[in-house]
């Protein structure tokens, strides 16, 4: 049988450009000054652009254009989270890099349910890291019960509940009978008087909706 192909895995150095903002034609600048340095040697090389710190879609044709005149060749993309991004990279001819260990060193190791059955008293403070965070008793004013994860409170929350601290915006903070000085989702906060009085003291759940907390009774 006649082969007119094989497919083996290798492997390449391949450099990155990490680009730290929006300004692509201040990035080729400064690419530019380090080619500079050492021109023969990347001489048509091949570069990926980690675009994990950039805010808006970039126009990928563009870009390919703009770094080519460096004497550099955009052969990917790494960084990239969303669908439409990856679309529109690879409609552009640009293959979607991901690190081999990036899984491993981006996502926290994740625990068991941290369960409380003790009231939390006032000046006590309980932080499910990793995990979320499950309360089978009260939270006293004064208190504060904080988790990476979901908070579930099954008594009264005087307290500070403090969901989503390490930045998850998935995170959500159930609660039997709402009393609470603060509510916290990644960051988003609301103190006691910014709660609505018709929550107050009712079944709620508390989650995030464009970048802002959102509450509603809880069907039990």
């Amino acid at each position: 049988m006649i082969r007119n192909a094989e497919l083996k895995g290798s492997s390449f150095t391949l450099s990155v450009l990490h680009l730290f903002d929006d300004d692509l034609l201040g990035a080729m600048r400064t690419l530019s000054e380090k080619i500079n340095q050492a021109p023969a040697f990347f001489d048509s090389a091949p570069v990926v652009i980690d675009i994990s710190r950039l805010h808006k879609k970039p126009d990928f044709s563009m870009l390919k254009t703009i770094i080519a005149q460096t004497g550099v060749l955009v052969v990917g993309i790494t960084g990239c989270k969303q669908n439409d991004i990856r679309k529109a990279a690879k409609e552009a001819g640009l293959a979607i890099m991901s690190p081999a260990n990036q899984n491993r060193v981006n996502d926290p190791i994740q625990t068991h349910t941290k369960i409380i059955t003790t009231p939390i008293r006032s000046g006590q403070q309980v932080y499910a890291k990793n995990a979320d965070l499950v309360i089978l008793n009260h939270v006293s004013a004064g208190a504060e019960v904080i988790a990476d994860g979901s908070i579930h409170i099954y008594g009264v929350l005087r307290g500070r509940a403090i969901a989503g601290a390490n930045g998850r915006r998935d995170t959500h903070i159930f609660c039997l009978n709402l009393q609470s000085e603060l509510l916290s989702i990644a960051g988003t906060y609301w103190l006691s008087e910014t709660i609505p009085d018709i929550y107050a003291a009712k079944s709620v759940r508390i989650s995030l909706l464009n970048n802002a907390l959102d509450i509603k009774h809880l069907t039990l």
